[in-house]
């Protein structure tokens, strides 16, 4: 018998292919023009939450100023995606965050307080010191290829 090469077997690597697909069209709603982040948070196969990075409620939808740097009050997807679920009273314990790019350090910070369980990617972020942080923290991470996605 052949062996996956999917830790979690083919049934969930197909979950986790389908919900980084929603999470990349979930972030073509970022108005975000240096990157576009897509998160959705999935409990028990349901998903809890989502989110895109962009600024917060009742501000315009201008992420960065007009040398071009992200504004520094821009919410990161993950971080769209926690405090949404928080919100909502529902509770992200135990949960999977998938997200289309790395976590960074301070999404990672609120990722292990929120409870969840494990992460999966596509994309990385410009250091990967957020990813350290969580497997740190005993939280299981996975990255998974982008041509990945496309071929499921």
């Amino acid at each position: 018998m052949e062996k996956s090469k999917y830790p979690y077997g083919a049934k969930q690597s197909q979950f986790d292919m389908r919900y980084l697909q929603m999470a990349k069209i979930w972030a073509k709603n970022s108005y975000c023009k240096r990157r576009q982040v897509g998160a959705l948070i999935v409990k028990e196969r349901m998903i809890i939450s989502d989110g895109y990075n962009g600024t917060p409620a009742g501000f315009e939808n201008i992420c960065e100023d007009e040398t071009g740097k992200t504004k520094p009050y821009v919410l990161h997807a993950e971080a769209n995606a926690i405090t949404k679920v928080a919100k909502s009273g529902n509770s992200s314990d135990g949960a999977t965050l998938y997200v289309t790019s790395s976590p960074c350090m301070e999404c990672s910070k609120l990722i292990i307080q929120a409870g969840i369980t494990r992460v999966v990617y596509c994309d990385e972020y410009h250091n990967l010191d957020g990813v350290e942080l969580l497997k740190r923290a005993g939280i299981e991470v996975q990255k998974v290829e982008i041509q990945d996605i496309e071929d499921y």
